[in-house]
């Protein structure tokens, strides 16, 4: 029998070709530099991709990927999402962003700020970004039910 699947997440995109042997420019959406050692596979839509080789390359990476070898198929791949499956880290105050898209956010006296509808990276705080247009930095949050309920404990006047 063999191991259950993982959910994956979708982790970057090739952004473009990069010299003549294959070498492709990714945007990363993650951090974790687990996803883009040597050996690591990625899943496309065409099929599986494994990292050979990656650097960082003017806010991004330059990947050289086991199954791209020339300029042509490193032009084909362009625009392809990149997906890992999630990591399991047994850690309480780990926040997967994935959990956080479609949540409705309480404030600590109850009331609904907004559903989350994007994060934005910021150098002091990711932010959460509701539908009302209200930016929340993540360090405000202080539960999490996937997908469905974010509570915050905000400073005064956030919200005027």
């Amino acid at each position: 029998m063999s191991a259950p699947e993982r959910p994956s997440l979708e982790v970057g995109r090739i952004v473009k070709a990069h010299g003549l042997k294959g070498q492709v420019i990714v945007d990363f959406w993650t951090d974790r530099r687990e996803r883009r050692e040597p050996g690591t596979k990625l899943t496309t839509p065409r099929g599986v991709l494994t990292v050979r080789s990656a650097a960082p390359h003017q806010e991004r990476f330059l990947v050289w990927f086991e199954e791209i070898s020339t300029r042509e198929e490193a032009d084909a791949a362009r625009g392809t999402v990149l997906s890992a499956p999630k990591l399991e880290i047994d850690d309480d105050d780990v926040i997967w962003i994935d959990e956080l898209f479609g949540a409705s956010v309480v404030d600590e006296q109850g009331v609904l700020r907004g559903v989350v509808v994007d994060v934005e990276s910021n150098p002091a705080s990711d932010l959460l970004v509701l539908d009302s247009g209200a930016l929340i930095p993540l360090t405000f949050v202080t539960s999490v039910e996937a997908n469905t309920l974010i509570e915050v404990e905000v400073p005064e006047g956030l919200f005027e």
